[in-house]
């Protein structure tokens, strides 16, 4: 599919303990609601393929406090889902464009979740992708296990054995087994990733949201209640965390799951190195978006 470039409006608003910076890319047409597309921590860098294919919207994308060109007063702090929330809020407030609809993906989607549910009418419809929701699984406690390792992992040796624990653990096909959390993380040199220590313990994954992010608990008699039209959705990726994340969240709300073309990054197109399925990916969230038109 070609895509137009529109060149984003870049603009930031104060929020409590943060700088948030966002982006619009107005289009000449009204026919079709804004829509804001995001992720947590990944920052708008990651969904400029994905913002390309919609030059018919006015598109939002915006960097999560402490991601990128977001500040936060103290980096070593924790980012709540509500804090998120509060922020995505402030920027659809900001925009002046009325409710919009969001595709949220990974921990995008938890913190929408919790916008929806504090913020109702912001959002017309919420594509809720791929959400890694660890405390409402069926297997929760040893998810929640394995996320509090990854932590561990990165508490103890740095950012390289960090992320290589969260990449064996994100990556594990099904349910997580008791004694899971016990095993020791993979070594960072089979992902490519340093092992040294350079002692920094800020870092925006990490640091700021593994814990509050998977840990979260959804409002689900708010999200119930509210005006907006949430659609759950999943990759092919089936039995990882993120994915069954979404299956849950639609077994909580009593509506089906929206397959989506490709894994857990299934809308990149090369960036941050990762190139997933953009134009069918594209094409399955303007189905979904339109079906609620």
């Amino acid at each position: 599919m070609t895509t137009t470039t529109v060149e984003p409006q870049a603009k930031t608003l104060d929020a409590p303990g943060a700088t948030v910076a966002y982006d619009i890319r107005p289009s000449d047409s009204s026919a079709f609601r804004p829509l804001f597309i995001l992720g947590s921590p990944m920052a708008a860098g990651g969904f400029v393929t994905l913002a390309g294919h919609f030059q018919d919207r006015t598109v939002i994308t915006y960097d999560p406090r402490g991601a990128e060109r977001s500040t936060k007063a103290d980096p070593s702090s924790e980012s709540t889902p509500e804090q998120h929330a509060e922020d995505i809020h402030a920027v659809i407030q900001a925009a002046g464009l009325g409710a919009v609809d969001v595709f949220a993906s990974s921990g995008g989607a938890i913190n929408c979740l919790a916008l929806v549910a504090a913020h109702p009418d912001d959002v017309h419809t919420l594509v809720a992708h791929e959400p890694p929701l660890a405390a409402i699984l069926p297997d929760a406690e040893n998810a929640k296990a394995a996320v509090r390792a990854i932590q561990r992992s990165y508490q103890e040796g740095g950012f390289g054995k960090g992320m290589a624990h969260f990449i064996a653990v994100v990556g594990y096909p099904g349910e997580f087994p008791d004694g899971f959390a016990d095993q020791p993380g993979p070594d960072p040199a089979m992902f490519g990733m340093p092992a040294a220590d350079d002692g920094s313990r800020t870092d925006v994954l990490l640091g700021q949201n593994l814990i509050s992010c998977t840990h979260y608990q959804p409002d689900f008699d708010a999200l119930r209640a509210a005006p907006t039209r949430i659609v759950p959705a999943a990759g092919v990726d089936a039995g990882t965390m993120a994915n069954r994340g979404a299956h849950a969240v639609a077994e909580a709300l009593g509506v089906p799951v929206a397959d989506f073309p490709g894994g857990h990054g299934g809308f990149l197109g090369g960036e941050y190195g990762q190139t997933g399925e953009p134009d069918a990916f594209a094409a399955r969230l303007r189905e979904v978006l339109d079906s609620a038109s």
